[in-house]
Protein backbone atom coordinates (compact mmCIF):
# COMPACT_ATOMS: atom_id res chain seq x y z
CA UNK A 1 0.00 0.00 0.00
CA UNK A 2 1.37 3.24 -0.74
CA UNK A 3 2.19 6.33 1.57
CA UNK A 4 -0.18 8.36 0.05
CA UNK A 5 -3.18 5.72 0.72
CA UNK A 6 -1.86 5.28 4.21
CA UNK A 7 -2.04 9.02 5.04
CA UNK A 8 -5.65 9.01 3.43
CA UNK A 9 -6.29 6.22 5.39
CA UNK A 10 -4.63 7.38 8.73
CA UNK A 11 -6.93 10.93 7.86
CA UNK A 12 -10.28 8.86 7.74
CA UNK A 13 -9.82 7.44 10.90
CA UNK A 14 -9.25 11.04 12.49
CA UNK A 15 -12.15 12.22 11.25
CA UNK A 16 -14.26 9.31 12.52
CA UNK A 17 -12.83 10.58 15.75
CA UNK A 18 -13.52 14.41 15.49
CA UNK A 19 -17.59 13.91 15.55
CA UNK A 20 -17.42 12.19 18.76
CA UNK A 21 -15.08 14.52 20.15
CA UNK A 22 -16.36 17.64 18.95
CA UNK A 23 -19.38 16.19 20.69
CA UNK A 24 -17.78 15.84 23.95
CA UNK A 25 -15.86 19.58 23.80
CA UNK A 26 -18.96 21.43 23.26
CA UNK A 27 -21.37 19.73 25.68
CA UNK A 28 -22.54 21.32 28.83
CA UNK A 29 -21.03 18.52 30.74
CA UNK A 30 -18.26 19.70 33.13
CA UNK A 31 -16.30 16.19 33.64
CA UNK A 32 -15.31 15.77 29.56
CA UNK A 33 -13.48 12.85 30.44
CA UNK A 34 -16.14 10.67 31.47
CA UNK A 35 -18.25 12.22 29.01
CA UNK A 36 -15.54 10.55 26.30
CA UNK A 37 -15.70 7.48 27.77
CA UNK A 38 -18.83 6.67 27.70
CA UNK A 39 -19.01 8.03 24.53
CA UNK A 40 -16.75 5.77 23.34
CA UNK A 41 -18.33 2.65 25.26
CA UNK A 42 -21.25 3.33 23.08
CA UNK A 43 -19.08 3.67 19.74
CA UNK A 44 -17.37 0.06 20.50
CA UNK A 45 -20.69 -1.54 21.40
CA UNK A 46 -21.66 -0.17 17.94
CA UNK A 47 -18.52 -1.60 16.21
CA UNK A 48 -19.13 -5.06 17.58
CA UNK A 49 -22.88 -4.82 16.33
CA UNK A 50 -21.89 -3.68 13.10
CA UNK A 51 -18.92 -5.93 13.41
CA UNK A 52 -21.49 -8.92 13.45
CA UNK A 53 -23.72 -7.34 10.59
CA UNK A 54 -20.21 -7.74 8.56
CA UNK A 55 -19.21 -10.95 9.74
CA UNK A 56 -22.84 -12.38 8.73
CA UNK A 57 -23.13 -10.73 5.97
CA UNK A 58 -20.31 -12.56 4.64
CA UNK A 59 -18.31 -9.14 4.23
CA UNK A 60 -15.11 -9.76 6.27
CA UNK A 61 -13.23 -10.28 2.88
CA UNK A 62 -14.84 -7.89 0.86
CA UNK A 63 -11.57 -6.12 0.59
CA UNK A 64 -9.14 -8.54 0.18
CA UNK A 65 -6.15 -6.89 1.78
CA UNK A 66 -5.62 -4.96 4.55
CA UNK A 67 -5.70 -2.11 6.26
CA UNK A 68 -6.94 -1.01 2.84
CA UNK A 69 -8.76 -1.73 -0.37
CA UNK A 70 -6.67 -3.19 -2.78
CA UNK A 71 -4.38 -0.87 -2.07
CA UNK A 72 -6.78 1.96 -2.33
CA UNK A 73 -8.04 3.81 1.18
CA UNK A 74 -11.76 3.47 0.30
CA UNK A 75 -13.94 1.12 -1.92
CA UNK A 76 -14.56 4.47 -4.64
CA UNK A 77 -11.15 4.54 -5.51
CA UNK A 78 -10.82 0.82 -5.76
CA UNK A 79 -14.10 0.41 -7.90
CA UNK A 80 -12.60 -1.02 -10.94
CA UNK A 81 -11.06 -3.97 -8.78
CA UNK A 82 -13.98 -4.42 -6.86
CA UNK A 83 -16.61 -4.98 -9.90
CA UNK A 84 -14.16 -6.59 -12.08
CA UNK A 85 -14.03 -9.03 -8.67
CA UNK A 86 -17.53 -9.06 -8.30
CA UNK A 87 -18.07 -9.95 -12.27
CA UNK A 88 -16.24 -13.38 -11.98
CA UNK A 89 -18.10 -14.74 -9.04
CA UNK A 90 -21.32 -11.95 -8.63
CA UNK A 91 -21.87 -14.27 -4.76
CA UNK A 92 -18.70 -13.94 -4.15
CA UNK A 93 -17.18 -12.57 -1.12
CA UNK A 94 -16.19 -9.54 -3.14
CA UNK A 95 -18.99 -6.90 -4.22
CA UNK A 96 -19.05 -3.32 -3.74
CA UNK A 97 -21.71 -3.76 -0.72
CA UNK A 98 -19.09 -5.80 0.86
CA UNK A 99 -16.73 -3.80 0.22
CA UNK A 100 -17.88 -0.88 1.56
CA UNK A 101 -19.73 -2.87 4.67
CA UNK A 102 -16.05 -4.10 5.42
CA UNK A 103 -14.37 -0.83 5.07
CA UNK A 104 -17.04 1.00 7.18
CA UNK A 105 -16.12 -1.12 9.88
CA UNK A 106 -12.34 -0.23 9.34
CA UNK A 107 -12.89 2.97 9.61
CA UNK A 108 -15.10 3.10 13.12
CA UNK A 109 -12.41 0.78 14.52
CA UNK A 110 -9.72 3.74 13.20
CA UNK A 111 -12.00 6.28 14.99
CA UNK A 112 -12.27 4.20 17.97
CA UNK A 113 -8.37 3.82 18.72
CA UNK A 114 -8.18 7.03 18.18
CA UNK A 115 -10.53 7.61 20.99
CA UNK A 116 -8.99 5.43 23.16
CA UNK A 117 -5.65 7.10 22.38
CA UNK A 118 -7.02 10.56 23.48
CA UNK A 119 -8.59 8.83 26.77
CA UNK A 120 -4.98 7.58 27.76
CA UNK A 121 -3.47 11.02 26.96
CA UNK A 122 -5.72 12.81 28.69
CA UNK A 123 -5.51 10.43 31.85
CA UNK A 124 -1.53 10.43 31.46
CA UNK A 125 -1.92 14.71 31.56
CA UNK A 126 -4.54 15.03 34.27
CA UNK A 127 -2.91 12.05 36.86
CA UNK A 128 0.63 13.87 36.76
CA UNK A 129 -1.65 17.05 37.60
CA UNK A 130 -4.05 15.87 39.82
CA UNK A 131 -3.10 12.58 41.68
CA UNK A 132 -6.70 12.15 41.37
CA UNK A 133 -7.86 8.40 41.36
CA UNK A 134 -10.51 8.45 38.49
CA UNK A 135 -7.66 10.00 36.27
CA UNK A 136 -5.21 6.68 37.17
CA UNK A 137 -3.69 5.94 33.58
CA UNK A 138 -3.07 2.26 34.14
CA UNK A 139 -6.81 0.97 32.73
CA UNK A 140 -6.29 3.65 30.07
CA UNK A 141 -3.23 2.34 29.17
CA UNK A 142 -3.96 -1.18 28.97
CA UNK A 143 -7.09 -0.23 26.79
CA UNK A 144 -4.44 1.56 24.08
CA UNK A 145 -2.43 -1.71 24.21
CA UNK A 146 -5.65 -3.84 23.61
CA UNK A 147 -6.83 -1.62 20.91
CA UNK A 148 -3.05 -2.08 19.39
CA UNK A 149 -3.71 -6.13 19.62
CA UNK A 150 -7.29 -6.31 17.92
CA UNK A 151 -6.27 -4.32 15.19
CA UNK A 152 -3.20 -6.95 14.57
CA UNK A 153 -6.25 -9.75 15.11
CA UNK A 154 -8.46 -7.45 12.55
CA UNK A 155 -5.70 -7.68 9.65
CA UNK A 156 -5.00 -11.28 10.77
CA UNK A 157 -8.65 -11.68 10.21
CA UNK A 158 -7.94 -10.75 6.54
CA UNK A 159 -4.89 -12.00 5.47
CA UNK A 160 -5.66 -15.48 7.14
CA UNK A 161 -8.57 -15.35 5.20
CA UNK A 162 -11.10 -15.78 8.08
CA UNK A 163 -9.62 -18.71 9.90
CA UNK A 164 -12.13 -19.10 12.40
CA UNK A 165 -10.01 -19.04 15.49
CA UNK A 166 -8.75 -15.58 14.66
CA UNK A 167 -12.08 -14.24 13.90
CA UNK A 168 -13.22 -15.67 16.86
CA UNK A 169 -10.18 -14.25 19.15
CA UNK A 170 -11.27 -10.75 17.47
CA UNK A 171 -15.14 -10.91 18.63
CA UNK A 172 -13.36 -12.04 22.30
CA UNK A 173 -10.78 -9.31 22.37
CA UNK A 174 -13.76 -6.85 21.06
CA UNK A 175 -15.63 -8.14 24.17
CA UNK A 176 -12.77 -7.93 26.10
CA UNK A 177 -12.25 -3.87 24.99
CA UNK A 178 -16.25 -2.78 25.47
CA UNK A 179 -15.66 -4.39 29.02
CA UNK A 180 -12.42 -2.65 30.01
CA UNK A 181 -14.19 0.37 29.05
CA UNK A 182 -17.22 -0.23 30.70
CA UNK A 183 -14.99 -1.06 33.49
CA UNK A 184 -13.94 2.63 32.88
CA UNK A 185 -16.92 4.74 32.64
CA UNK A 186 -18.33 2.94 35.92
CA UNK A 187 -14.82 4.82 37.73
CA UNK A 188 -15.68 7.46 36.32
CA UNK A 189 -19.55 7.47 37.48
CA UNK A 190 -18.56 6.57 41.23
CA UNK A 191 -15.69 9.52 41.47
CA UNK A 192 -18.23 11.75 40.03
CA UNK A 193 -20.95 10.83 42.54
CA UNK A 194 -18.28 10.64 45.07
CA UNK A 195 -17.24 14.38 44.24
CA UNK A 196 -20.76 15.69 44.31
CA UNK A 197 -21.60 14.30 47.29
CA UNK A 198 -24.31 11.67 45.87
CA UNK A 199 -22.88 8.73 47.77
CA UNK A 200 -23.94 7.70 52.22
CA UNK A 201 -21.06 8.07 54.95
CA UNK A 202 -18.44 5.40 55.22
CA UNK A 203 -19.81 4.50 58.64
CA UNK A 204 -23.47 4.14 56.57
CA UNK A 205 -22.08 2.32 53.78
CA UNK A 206 -20.80 -0.66 55.30
CA UNK A 207 -23.64 -2.56 55.89
CA UNK A 208 -24.76 -1.81 52.18
CA UNK A 209 -21.31 -4.23 50.96
CA UNK A 210 -22.17 -7.09 49.18
CA UNK A 211 -22.06 -10.90 50.50
CA UNK A 212 -19.11 -13.07 49.45
CA UNK A 213 -21.09 -15.04 47.37
CA UNK A 214 -22.66 -12.56 45.75
CA UNK A 215 -19.40 -11.45 44.30
CA UNK A 216 -18.09 -15.02 43.33
CA UNK A 217 -21.29 -15.58 41.52
CA UNK A 218 -20.76 -12.20 39.12
CA UNK A 219 -17.41 -13.34 38.87
CA UNK A 220 -18.42 -16.44 37.60
CA UNK A 221 -21.30 -15.16 35.59
CA UNK A 222 -18.62 -13.35 34.02
CA UNK A 223 -16.65 -16.49 33.14
CA UNK A 224 -19.70 -18.30 31.74
CA UNK A 225 -20.53 -15.40 29.80
CA UNK A 226 -16.95 -15.48 28.32
CA UNK A 227 -16.77 -19.28 27.55
CA UNK A 228 -20.54 -18.79 25.88
CA UNK A 229 -19.41 -15.92 23.58
CA UNK A 230 -16.44 -18.32 22.67
CA UNK A 231 -18.28 -20.84 21.41
CA UNK A 232 -21.11 -18.44 19.82
CA UNK A 233 -17.92 -17.47 17.90
CA UNK A 234 -17.18 -20.72 16.86
CA UNK A 235 -20.71 -21.35 15.89
CA UNK A 236 -20.60 -18.28 13.35
CA UNK A 237 -17.30 -18.53 12.18
CA UNK A 238 -17.56 -22.29 11.25
CA UNK A 239 -20.90 -20.98 9.59
CA UNK A 240 -22.80 -24.08 12.27
CA UNK A 241 -25.59 -22.10 13.21
CA UNK A 242 -28.06 -23.70 10.51
CA UNK A 243 -26.12 -27.22 11.58
CA UNK A 244 -29.15 -27.89 14.03
CA UNK A 245 -32.79 -27.00 11.95
CA UNK A 246 -34.97 -27.71 14.78
CA UNK A 247 -34.86 -26.67 18.84
CA UNK A 248 -35.06 -28.42 20.88
CA UNK A 249 -34.20 -31.57 19.42
CA UNK A 250 -31.02 -31.29 16.99
CA UNK A 251 -31.72 -32.83 13.30
CA UNK A 252 -34.74 -34.71 15.66
CA UNK A 253 -32.51 -36.31 17.96
CA UNK A 254 -31.52 -35.67 21.34
CA UNK A 255 -27.68 -36.30 21.38
CA UNK A 256 -27.11 -36.43 17.18
CA UNK A 257 -24.04 -37.68 15.67
CA UNK A 258 -21.19 -35.52 16.60
CA UNK A 259 -17.71 -35.36 15.65
CA UNK A 260 -15.79 -33.21 17.81
CA UNK A 261 -12.34 -33.77 17.21
CA UNK A 262 -12.71 -32.18 14.25
CA UNK A 263 -15.29 -29.35 14.96
CA UNK A 264 -13.14 -28.08 17.91
CA UNK A 265 -9.59 -28.14 16.22
CA UNK A 266 -8.72 -24.85 16.52
CA UNK A 267 -5.85 -24.43 13.94
CA UNK A 268 -7.28 -25.04 10.91
CA UNK A 269 -8.72 -23.41 7.72
CA UNK A 270 -12.34 -22.24 7.41
CA UNK A 271 -15.02 -25.31 5.79
CA UNK A 272 -11.57 -27.56 6.36
CA UNK A 273 -10.01 -30.01 8.81
CA UNK A 274 -6.55 -29.77 10.05
CA UNK A 275 -5.26 -32.15 7.18
CA UNK A 276 -7.15 -30.47 4.57
CA UNK A 277 -9.94 -31.95 4.04
CA UNK A 278 -13.21 -30.80 3.58
CA UNK A 279 -14.92 -30.18 7.41
CA UNK A 280 -17.56 -33.26 7.83
CA UNK A 281 -21.17 -32.23 9.24
CA UNK A 282 -21.28 -34.10 11.76
CA UNK A 283 -18.49 -31.50 13.36
CA UNK A 284 -20.55 -28.50 12.51
CA UNK A 285 -23.27 -30.04 14.30
CA UNK A 286 -21.26 -30.88 17.43
CA UNK A 287 -19.99 -26.69 17.07
CA UNK A 288 -23.33 -26.01 17.25
CA UNK A 289 -25.02 -28.48 19.96
CA UNK A 290 -22.26 -27.27 22.29
CA UNK A 291 -22.78 -23.79 22.32
CA UNK A 292 -26.73 -24.53 22.49
CA UNK A 293 -26.62 -26.38 25.54
CA UNK A 294 -23.80 -24.22 27.34
CA UNK A 295 -26.74 -21.28 26.92
CA UNK A 296 -28.32 -23.51 29.57
CA UNK A 297 -25.63 -23.11 31.86
CA UNK A 298 -25.09 -19.48 31.21
CA UNK A 299 -29.53 -18.92 31.94
CA UNK A 300 -28.92 -20.74 35.56
CA UNK A 301 -25.68 -18.74 36.14
CA UNK A 302 -26.49 -15.28 35.11
CA UNK A 303 -29.91 -15.80 36.14
CA UNK A 304 -29.16 -17.01 39.63
CA UNK A 305 -26.43 -14.14 39.86
CA UNK A 306 -29.50 -11.40 38.76
CA UNK A 307 -31.84 -13.50 41.61
CA UNK A 308 -29.48 -12.73 44.26
CA UNK A 309 -28.39 -9.69 43.52
CA UNK A 310 -31.78 -8.03 42.83
CA UNK A 311 -32.61 -7.02 46.20
CA UNK A 312 -28.72 -5.26 46.66
CA UNK A 313 -28.44 -1.45 46.67
CA UNK A 314 -26.97 -0.14 44.26
CA UNK A 315 -27.38 -3.17 41.53
CA UNK A 316 -30.69 -4.57 41.39
CA UNK A 317 -31.48 -2.13 38.15
CA UNK A 318 -28.51 -4.07 36.73
CA UNK A 319 -29.66 -7.08 37.87
CA UNK A 320 -33.19 -6.88 36.62
CA UNK A 321 -31.74 -5.65 32.96
CA UNK A 322 -29.75 -8.67 32.98
CA UNK A 323 -32.87 -10.55 33.32
CA UNK A 324 -34.38 -9.24 30.86
CA UNK A 325 -31.69 -9.62 28.02
CA UNK A 326 -31.71 -12.87 28.74
CA UNK A 327 -34.80 -13.58 28.44
CA UNK A 328 -34.29 -11.59 25.16
CA UNK A 329 -31.32 -13.45 24.24
CA UNK A 330 -32.80 -17.39 24.58
CA UNK A 331 -35.89 -16.28 22.48
CA UNK A 332 -33.53 -14.73 19.59
CA UNK A 333 -31.32 -17.98 19.93
CA UNK A 334 -34.74 -20.30 19.27
CA UNK A 335 -35.81 -18.15 16.47
CA UNK A 336 -32.84 -18.08 14.57
CA UNK A 337 -33.01 -21.53 14.46
CA UNK A 338 -36.93 -21.84 13.61
CA UNK A 339 -36.74 -18.68 11.12
CA UNK A 340 -33.92 -20.35 8.98
CA UNK A 341 -31.31 -17.66 10.33
CA UNK A 342 -32.65 -14.14 9.34
CA UNK A 343 -29.98 -11.66 9.33
CA UNK A 344 -31.91 -8.81 11.54
CA UNK A 345 -32.34 -11.82 14.16
CA UNK A 346 -29.14 -13.44 14.37
CA UNK A 347 -27.85 -9.68 14.61
CA UNK A 348 -29.80 -8.59 17.61
CA UNK A 349 -28.38 -12.08 19.02
CA UNK A 350 -25.11 -10.88 19.23
CA UNK A 351 -26.02 -7.17 20.28
CA UNK A 352 -27.71 -9.28 23.61
CA UNK A 353 -24.36 -10.90 23.72
CA UNK A 354 -22.72 -7.37 24.00
CA UNK A 355 -24.91 -5.35 26.19
CA UNK A 356 -24.62 -8.90 28.53
CA UNK A 357 -21.59 -7.88 28.74
CA UNK A 358 -21.86 -4.99 29.64
CA UNK A 359 -24.47 -5.35 32.07
CA UNK A 360 -22.36 -8.36 33.57
CA UNK A 361 -19.42 -6.26 33.92
CA UNK A 362 -21.32 -3.22 35.62
CA UNK A 363 -22.84 -5.96 38.16
CA UNK A 364 -19.10 -6.87 39.24
CA UNK A 365 -18.00 -3.07 39.61
CA UNK A 366 -20.65 -2.44 41.56
CA UNK A 367 -20.19 -5.34 43.69
CA UNK A 368 -16.53 -4.32 44.16
CA UNK A 369 -16.84 -1.07 44.86
CA UNK A 370 -20.14 -0.11 46.87
CA UNK A 371 -21.31 3.01 47.69
CA UNK A 372 -19.07 4.44 50.70
CA UNK A 373 -15.88 5.85 51.28
CA UNK A 374 -13.82 8.65 49.22
CA UNK A 375 -11.44 7.21 47.36
CA UNK A 376 -7.93 7.18 47.60
CA UNK A 377 -5.30 8.55 44.71
CA UNK A 378 -3.80 5.10 45.41
CA UNK A 379 -6.41 3.04 44.32
CA UNK A 380 -5.55 2.36 41.14
CA UNK A 381 -9.11 0.32 40.13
Amino acid sequence: MQLSSMLQLGLTGLLAACLPLSMVWMSSDPNKYRKLVWVTVFLTFDLIVFGAFTRLTDSGLGCPDWPGCYGAANPFLAHAEIVAAETLMPTGPVTVVKAWIEMIHRYLAMGIGVLIMALMATAWRQWRKTRRAEYAPALPTMLFVFVLVQGAFGAWTVTLKLQPVIVTIHLLLGMGLLSMLVWLGARQNRASALAHGRFTAPAAAAPAAAPATLGRLALAAAVVLAVQIALGGWVSTNYATLACTDFPLCNGKLVPEMDFEHGFHLWRELGKTAAGHYLPFSALTAIHWVHRNFAFVVLAVLGLAAWRARTHPGVARHARGIGIVLAVQAATGIATVYLNFPLTIAVLHNAGAALLVLMVTMLNYKIKYPSGPVLQASHHQ
